[in-house]
């Protein structure tokens, strides 16, 4: 099932797109009860349960909303690309995703989100208890609502806000870590632009080093090799410092080290592989972008398995830090374990979410914001493992969101600078407007016979006069005509509507949910009052 099947089904009839709708709301609702029931029983022996119950409820909401919106960011570019169909990216990311929370999934949340309020200012575990579960509910509305207008923005921007919000609500502005708070918010600049610049620095390397080659395979067979080693390095070194951090601790430099070897195998392993394939492929872009159609697959697995394991915790955090406090009774600290079961709602919950809802961001990502071919996406995939381990390095905040759209635009925004160079754009207009060049140039020739001349006669001087007004005529005519071949470039490649209405989602995801939450926070008070 690819992006234009999605489309044919979503654009039938009224009648039919209403039955999708009603079927899709079932089972997310069926699984609401199912987590509502499990939880009842499973927990029926703990005093003041019914909290932790309908926390519950609001964690499956909240994981099948980062199903529908989050995971769109690993597995987008592959089904932009074509490299992966609809439904195989859908398969691999529930798979992996749901692996990577209940294999590697982090153990503890520190002071609830990476030190975000203080929890211990909340004297009363009840407060807390209200504060936490409007966290969690406005994180999940606002993903929800995110989705339904197709912005992909961060989960975990989403639940900070929540918590922030709901903590302000419950204590005042005194909880709130706000250097923590500052940090994120100089990540929603430093994200997208690092995601951007290594995703278009590479699409550059491919670009200068295969596709402007007179022989394209041979220097496919060069290089890609060598890119797919680079593309294992990082991927390897991600996942071991990001993917399996709950299950053994492993320094940068070690990590590293073990990368580049698997790295440097993977070359000598592919490398007879590529150039094998290469002597079926004909010399052009279209056959060298079928040698980046593995390497995708393996990125959108990795990057699903990474997601699910180091974001998915954080994600619950609240659930997980409101059971801590009910089963100790309101003996909460500054770390919350994770229990196995709010993990698997988590997991369960982000594969039916995707499953459910995923196409429409998957789709926003891979197709709507600029138009990806395989080169382009395994940029994409590249950067986005790159710059988490770099930001990682360097204690920058940055969103996996973030960084994957931001790569998205960045080979977009290449496209045109590489099209839009001043030698290219004098060689097309020309092209285009070749009659009044000429009729420039003529005009040009007989105004310097004329200007030579010594002795003009009146109407030779007029004729002079006549010439120097058709020549800036024709020059002007020629810069506007320049000037709006340039702007009808820029919107083929980059849709400036895009990255209006997903900077805006970006900007105002920390506020809204922290609104969101706080009014929540009142309404749970109130009610419980």
């Amino acid at each position: 099932m690819d992006i234009q099947t999605i489309s044919t089904i979503e654009s039938a009839s009224p009648i039919q797109s209403k039955k999708n709708s009603l079927m899709k709301f079932g089972v997310a609702f069926l699984f609401i009860i199912i987590v509502y029931i499990a939880v009842s029983f499973s927990h029926s022996d703990i005093a003041n349960n019914n909290f932790l119950i309908i926390a519950a409820v609001f964690g499956a909401y909240m994981a099948m909303n980062i199903g529908a919106n989050d995971v769109a960011n690993n597995v987008g570019p592959a089904v932009g690309s074509n490299a992966l169909s609809m439904m195989g990216a859908i398969v691999i990311a529930a798979i992996f995703e749901a692996s990577g929370a209940l294999i590697a999934g982090g153990d503890v949340v520190s002071t609830i989100k990476k030190g975000i309020i203080d929890p211990a200012m909340i004297d009363n575990p009840d407060i807390f208890i209200w504060a936490m579960s409007a966290a969690l509910l406005s994180a999940a509305l606002w993903l929800n609502f995110a989705t339904y207008f197709g912005a992909p923005v961060s989960t975990t921007h989403s639940i900070v806000g929540g918590v922030m919000g709901g903590g302000i609500a419950a204590a005042g502005f005194a909880i709130v870590a706000w250097g923590t708070i500052g940090k994120i918010a100089v990540s929603w600049v430093i994200s997208p632009v690092l995601g951007g610049l290594i995703a278009a620095l590479f699409l550059y390397l491919i670009k200068t080093q295969i596709v402007f080659k007179k022989d394209k395979i041979a220097s496919a067979k060069k290089m890609v090799p060598i890119l797919m080693a680079i593309m294992t390095i990082a991927f390897f070194t991600y996942i071991l410092l990001k993917g399996f951090k709950k299950i053994i601790k492993i320094d940068f430099p070690i990590a590293l080290s073990i990368g580049m070897a698997v790295g440097i195998t993977v070359y000598f392993l592919v490398k007879p592989l590529i150039a094998n394939a290469s002597k079926k492929l004909k010399n052009n872009r279209t056959s060298v972008n079928t040698l980046f159609n593995i390497p995708l697959i393996f990125s959108a697995a990795l990057l699903s398995f990474a997601h699910g394991a180091n974001d998915v915790a954080n994600a619950i955090g609240p659930l997980a830090a409101i059971n801590d406090a009910v089963i100790s009774g309101g003996e909460f600290g500054g770390k919350v374990g994770i229990p196995l079961w709010v993990m698997a709602v988590g997991a369960v919950g982000i594969a039916i979410g995707l499953a459910l809802y995923g196409p429409k961001l998957i789709k926003t990502v891979g197709s709507e914001i600029t138009q990806l071919d395989q080169m382009r996406a395994f940029s994409i995939a590249l950067a986005a493992a790159i710059t988490v381990i770099l930001a990682s390095q360097l204690g920058l905040p940055v969103s996996s969101t973030h960084i994957a759209v931001g790569g998205v635009f960045g080979v977009g925004f290449l496209r045109e600078y590489i099209d839009n160079t001043e030698a290219n754009l004098i060689k097309q207009t020309k092209q285009r407007f070749k009659d009044d060049q000429k009729e420039l140039e003529k005009f040009e020739k007989e105004f310097k016979k004329l200007d030579k001349k010594e002795d003009k006669s009146k109407k030779e001087y007029q004729k002079v006069i006549d010439l120097m007004g058709k020549i800036e005529e024709l020059q002007e005519l020629v810069k506007d005509d320049k000037k709006e071949f340039k702007q009808a470039k820029k919107i083929k490649y980059v849709k400036r509507d895009a990255l209006k209405k997903i900077a805006a989602a970006w900007v105002i995801t920390v506020p809204v949910a922290a609104t969101l939450s706080a009014s929540l926070f009142y309404m749970i008070k109130g009610f419980m009052l």
